[in-house]
Parts: structure tokens; sequence; C-alpha cells
């Protein structure tokens, strides 16, 4: 296809990056602590490091982990954290020493934990003690031999860590009982044993691994993505070379509220460090009133989220008090934004939100929406620089403009494939190099690409297609509708019907009420047969609505 999108890319925009200019993603850590030394780097639980802070303390790390623990370039360390400042320290400090990173959700259960160690070999893992049950119960089945715990205040500082510790394990019993070997150490302890150790930074080149960052769970067994330095790099600049004008190096302040385990955050986090930002770490968003209290103290320019994280603030005491006269860009992506919440938020922070689109096979940038744009776009932008775009149909012929196909990507952010999967690998890549995204979109002339849905999502009914996404675009919109899930089920006449999961915002709300809205805002076909509702909707880590196991409710209410 050709690139057009280059015509509207906005003034000042390059159409290439080159991820030459860092060798690695150490080496652009480095710079960025040699240059920013002084500034605020993250904060949280009132404590606040800064850059020279977190470089003493990544290199203390990476020399425990090298000098210590005896872990060599190339090997796979898994960090089970939420957005604590021993994230950044254990994330940088093992990417100094040439370790893999293998990002691990702190929520996982036995079978799911067991699973990731296995599958990606780590040897080594960095874990909250609230989770720390868990890894005990798999431990004798995985390769992991070397276990560093750490409590949620370590890092706050003398006296509130010692405060906060005892509340979290003694008064809220956060912490379940465990055992682990006599070996495991605490974080801090590993830091202050290491601290007189030598160390250099290991040598790590463009095409060496940086993460197995673990997806595909919602189509069958988690898959390893395997992203090199190179792919990290690249996306790092591609995301820079478009926010340029909105974030410079001028003292940002970043708020980090998705969890950085998360591909999404974690780039976003990492381009922080890039420019010199501040990140603030919210630990748990899900307390929106506590979220909210955060913002009200910070003068942020830049939030990251999902559709159901802006939902959730914007139904929140308070939130339209915030000072949102600092904020200078709000990007949207790991899920549909949907147009209702788009442009409440627009009304109340007088900031549009800006759409993007990414994969955690790409690192995860692949298109964003211009950051100068006045409102909802309704699209998922433009293609990052040195990335293509194509669309092509079920037997793989590329598509013309405005003809909707599987949305196919290239471009230096793409990985290398799937960890240990050749078979998985050959199944996403096609002969020219295309990775195959699994999502459903149209291009237009102006390269404007937009995303009808997930090619697994799709609803037909009588032959016709119906996208969810659409469906839930739509119901959103109604005033008395908080958060809305659309899933496809059997129908003897049909084939296949549309069924709404519904959370009210107005308890009044009826079932009729809302099918006559439908029937008035889309044809027949497309409208919900059936309607449930429900007091919340299974959602992933970062907030996405998990239709995979909307299907799962759906067979319970049968």
């Amino acid at each position: 296809m050709e690139k057009v999108w280059l015509d509207s890319y906005p003034p000042g925009i390059p159409h290439t990056i080159d991820p030459e200019e860092y060798s690695s993603l150490g080496d652009m850590f480095l710079q960025s602590v040699n240059k920013y030394r002084e500034r605020s780097a993250y904060s949280n639980l009132g404590k606040t490091l800064n850059y020279n802070d977190i470089d003493t303390m990544t290199r203390d790390f990476a020399a425990y982990l090298t000098q210590v623990a005896g872990l060599k370039k190339g090997d796979r360390i898994a960090i089970m954290l939420p957005n604590l400042l021993q994230y950044p320290i254990a994330l940088f400090g093992a990417l100094r020493a040439g370790l893999i990173v293998v990002n691990t959700n702190p929520l996982y259960t036995e079978r799911e934990l067991e699973h990731q160690l296995n599958d990606s070999g780590a040897t080594a893992i960095v874990i909250l003690e609230n989770f720390a049950a868990t890894l005990q119960d798999v431990l004798d089945k995985t390769t992991i031999n070397t276990i560093v715990t750490t409590q949620i205040g370590d890092l706050a500082g003398f006296p509130k860590s010692l405060l906060v510790n005892f509340v979290v394990k003694h008064v809220k019993k956060m912490v379940p009982p465990f055992k682990l070997p006599a070996s495991t150490i605490g974080f801090n302890d590993a830091l202050k044993k290491a601290h007189s150790l030598p160390f250099e930074d290991a040598d790590v080149s463009h095409e060496d691994l940086a993460f197995l960052q673990y997806t595909g769970g919602t189509t069958g067994v988690a898959k390893g993505a395997a992203l090199t330095h190179k792919n990290m790099i690249s996306n790092l600049l591609q995301v820079r070379s478009w926010a340029h004008n909105e974030l410079t190096d001028d003292h940002e302040i970043f708020i980090t509220a998705l969890p950085l385990y998360h591909i999404f955050s974690l780039t976003v986090n990492a381009f922080a460090i890039l420019i010199g930002a501040k990140s603030v770490l919210i630990t748990n968003p899900r307390d929106m009133p506590g979220f909210v209290k955060t913002l009200s103290q910070e003068p942020f320019s830049f939030l990251a989220g999902v559709n159901t994280l802006f939902n959730g603030l914007l139904n929140t005491p308070c939130f339209d008090k915030v000072d949102f006269s600092h904020l200078k860009l709000v990007l949207g992506g790991g899920m549909a934004v949907q147009e209702a919440v788009a442009n409440e938020w627009k009304e109340v922070t007088g900031l549009a939100l800006i759409e993007a689109y990414g994969l955690t096979e790409t690192s995860p940038g692949v298109c964003i929406n211009p950051t100068d744009n006045p409102c909802f776009s309704g699209n998922i932008g433009l293609p990052l620089p040195s990335t293509e775009v194509c669309v092509k149909d079920e037997s793989g012929n590329e598509l013309g403009f405005d003809e909707p196909g599987e949305l196919c990507v290239k471009g230096p952010q793409v990985m290398q494939g799937y960890w240990n999967r050749p078979k998985e690998t050959a199944n996403v890549f096609d002969d020219e190099a295309w990775l195959h995204t699994g999502d459903i979109a149209v291009i237009n002339k102006k390269g404007f690409v937009t995303l009808v849905d997930r090619l697994k999502d799709l609803i037909i009914v009588s032959g016709f297609n119906v996208y969810p996404n659409e469906v839930e675009n739509v119901v959103a919109s109604h005033p008395k509708v908080l958060e809305v899930g659309a899933i496809g089920v059997p129908h003897e006449k049909s084939g296949e019907t549309v069924k709404l999961f519904v959370v009210k915002k107005d308890e009044s709300l009826t079932e009729q009420e809302l099918k006559d809205f439908c029937y008035e805002e889309m044809t027949r076909y497309k409208c919900p047969k059936l309607i449930q509702f429900v007091k919340e909707l299974p959602k992933s880590n970062v907030g996405k609505v998990l239709r995979k196991d909307l299907r799962k409710l759906n067979v319970k209410k049968q």
C-alpha cells in the first residue's frame, strides 16, 4: 500500500526514526541519568527518588544479580510487582546486567505463574511478599533458584516503611503466610549486600532480547513475545518523535496508573526516562478516590490509560475539581476508547483524548492520532514513523482504501517471534514478513486507520457482520449506562445474535428502555436480543473488558 499517511503527518514529525541513537536500553538509561541526575525520577507512597538515586540503586541491584546470584547475560528474570519504586530499580538493574525481563502479573494463579516461569525458563524472580504464597506452591516445579522478596513500603523511607509494612501485614492482613527457601533475600538487603561490589554494565547489542512479554492468554496458552533492545528503542523513539511538541525534556510529570508489567505502561514509563520526566507511580488505581487525591496533589502533564480507567475517573467524586491546567497529553490505548467517554473527558478536563493502537508484539505502538486533535476522532490514527501497514483479506490479498480486512504491520518495533514457539510465530507472519494482528480495520485515502474489531470477536447475524466495538460504543452513549460489553451468542434463526452485559449508572434503566434506544441508533440486526444487567464486567489487569469471560458468564446464566 502506498504510504499516503506520510502526507497527513503533522508538521515537524519525521517519516523515519534512527534506532542507532542508542545501543541498548541500558545505554538509554545511563545517558538519561547522566543528563538529568538531580531531577525527580519516580515517586510513590510519598517518597521520591531522583535520577542519581536510581542510577546507584540499579547499579547495586545489577551487581547483586551478577556478582552474588551469579546470573549471566541472557538469563531470564521474572518481575512480579505492582507499581512500586522497587519495580523500576529491578527493571533497569536487570537490563544493565544484560538479563531478559519476564514481566509477571502479580495476580496470576498458580497455574498461570507455573506456566510462565517454565515457558520462559526464568531462573530468578523479584516478588512482592503479598504474592509469595503463590510462588511457594509452584516453586518446586520451576527452574527458579534466585528469589528476591520485597514489601510494599520497603523504599518508602524510615520510619514510614515500617509503618506501611506493619499495617499491610498485620492490620489489613494482605500477606498470606508463605515459606520460601532460606536463600531468599529481601530487596533492601540485596541492595546493601552488593553496594560495595564491583560492577560493569553488560555489553548488550540491538539484537539481544530485552523482554519476554507474555500475551495471547485470551486465545489459548500465553506466549512470550520476544522483544529486542532495538524493538523497544525504536518504539520509544517513535513515540518521542510524535509527542515532541507536547512532551519535552522540561520537567514533565507522568501519571503511571496502568501496571508497569503491561507493555503499554512499560513503554510509556521508559519514555518518561528518555526525556527526564518524573513518573508518579499509582499502586492501586482501582482505589479511585485515592487516585483522584493523588491527581489533586501533582501538577501532572501526561496520563495514559484505557477506556475503563477514564470512565472510572469521570464517575469518581471530585475528579472534576482536579487542576488540569498543566495537562498536555492524554493517551488512550489497550482497548477501544468509547465516544461517550471521550466526549465527557473533553468536557471535564478541556483536553481531547488521543487514541492510539498497538500490540504486545509491536512493543507496542503502531498507530496514533495527531496530538493536536481538537476532539475525539473515532479512529486509531496514522502509522508511526518507520511503520508500514496494510489490510489483507482471508486469502492474503492486499486490499485497497476503505476496504475492511485484517490489519498487518511492518516496522523496527515488530517482535522477533514467540519465545520457543516457531509454529505460533509462523501463524502470525506471512511470506512477505507482515505481522498479522488479528484486528479488522480500514485505511482511508489520507492514511488514517479505523479499527473495526477483533476477528475472533466478530458476530455474524444472518450473514451480516456485527462488530461488538460499534455496538458497545452506541450503548455506552446512553446516559444511564456505566459500562457495557457485547458478545455473540447462538440463535436458532439467525445463527448468532447480540447479547449485552450492562453495568447501570442509573438503577431505573430497564431492558426495554435500552432496547428501544438501540433500535433508534442501529439497524435491527445489530441490536441486542438479550440484555443481562451485572454489577461489574470482567476485566484484564489493565481494565480491558474480557469478552471471553463474558462468554463464560453467559454459559453460567444459561
